[in-house]
């Protein structure tokens, strides 16, 4: 098993609405075009990723378990590596339920985007007070 964690902060302007994908950034600040992101200030992007895991990422028989931890909610997400991934960017994170890659992207076929965190999860991390991880395990 391999795993990774991303420590990540809510902002007032989440709304997690995207229907495909779901992103956390460095990024501090975040306008309401970004309605895929739910969390901002990450301590690491795609590129910062542990390298035992990026191996693991890039091999198209690897199933991801993903879960967001926002005070004691949470909430998980299944995925799939793919031998297409880069995972070179160094600012964001991207999960998608598409099969679209691209240097941001960490895992595709995902059964969750942004739209269907729950809400209570969503309340959370609109607080920016609130501290959040997203924990990236292959088995």
């Amino acid at each position: 098993m391999v795993e990774d964690e991303v420590i990540f902060y809510g902002h007032p302007n989440v709304q997690s609405l995207h229907p495909r994908a779901l992103e956390v950034t460095k990024n501090t600040e975040l306008t309401l075009r970004g309605d895929c992101i739910i969390g901002v200030g990450a301590n690491k992007a795609c590129k910062d990723l542990d390298p035992a895991l990026q191996r693991l990422l890039k091999n198209d028989n690897s199933v991801v378990r993903l879960s967001i931890i926002a005070g004691n909610r949470s909430c998980r997400l299944n995925g799939f590596g793919s031998s297409r991934l880069l995972l070179f960017n160094s600012q964001d994170i991207v999960v998608r339920k598409t099969n679209f890659a691209c240097s941001r992207t960490l895992c595709l076929n995902t059964d969750k985007a942004s739209l269907d965190i729950p809400r209570e999860i969503v309340g959370l991390l609109q607080n920016p007070e609130t501290r959040a991880i997203l924990n990236i395990v292959i088995e």
